[in-house]
């Protein structure tokens, strides 16, 4: 009985851990991506723009499109790990649940039909975030709730106005400031390129497709298609394509 309540304990801490990296670096997203930072910009800073203006766009990405980078990292700890002879099971679960924190993330912007009965199970018995608490976090002025892997981990962070305090020790010592999100009253207006995912596009090869905004189908308009990668273009987001069919 003790084995199995320390086991449950390891596993907790595992989650809990990889929760906490997680939204660290969901905090330093928000907080400080910048487009013009090199490299990080366009493959960071882009997509948690669009995030916040338009929540549940990137439900609409595959678990590779959502996923690479963080498997990448998964993948340098875990052959770490195995190097220096410390790979074990709290590794490998912490590994698989920061390969999947996006595709968690994404699962509380989705519908119960969506999720399907099992993902929502666990929403429901607190095993995953539920989309109430995750809510929290688009809610203005978007500086809370940073974990996006469990309840538990949110209240006391910021209870204890962890990140406010993270953001005023860089301010102060080093003079970096928040980025300001557009998609804020009074903070705007956003990027120009924010027009791509709303804006449709002609062609002379075109298949339907529906308009997008924020999750909700708008209207039916066309598109162009790629016949070489047989993909479909979505006009508001010709740098995420959708499968054809």
């Amino acid at each position: 009985m003790q084995n199995f309540l320390l086991i449950l304990f390891e596993i907790l801490g595992t989650v809990l851990a990889a929760d906490f990296v997680a939204g660290f670096v969901h905090w330093l997203e928000d907080a400080y991506a910048r487009e013009d930072t090199p490299i990080l910009g366009p493959l960071v800073a882009r997509g948690n723009i669009v995030h916040h203006h338009y929540p549940r766009y990137f439900t609409r990405l595959s678990w590779w499109q959502s996923s690479w980078d963080l498997l990448l990292f998964s993948t340098v700890l875990v052959l770490g790990a195995w190097a220096l002879g410390l790979l074990t099971w709290e590794v490998w679960l912490f590994a698989v649940l920061i390969t999947n924190a996006n595709e968690i993330h994404k699962w509380e912007h989705r519908s119960r039909k969506e999720n399907g009965p099992i993902i929502s199970f666990l929403q429901d018995i607190r095993v995953l975030q539920t989309p109430r608490h995750h809510a929290v976090h688009h809610t203005n002025p978007k500086n809370v709730c940073y974990c996006t892997t469990t309840n538990l981990l949110n209240p006391m962070l910021d209870g204890l106005h962890f990140w406010d305090g993270l953001e005023w020790f860089l301010e102060k010592s080093f003079g970096i400031r928040r980025r300001a999100d557009t998609s804020l009253p009074g903070h705007g207006p956003g990027p120009a390129w924010l027009e791509e995912y709303t804006r449709p596009v002609t062609s002379t090869r075109t298949t339907s497709c529906h308009r997008i905004k924020d999750g909700s189908i708008l209207e039916s308009v066309p598109s162009k298609a790629c016949a070489k990668c047989r993909v479909k273009i979505c006009p508001h987001a010709h740098r995420y394509p959708l499968p054809l069919g």
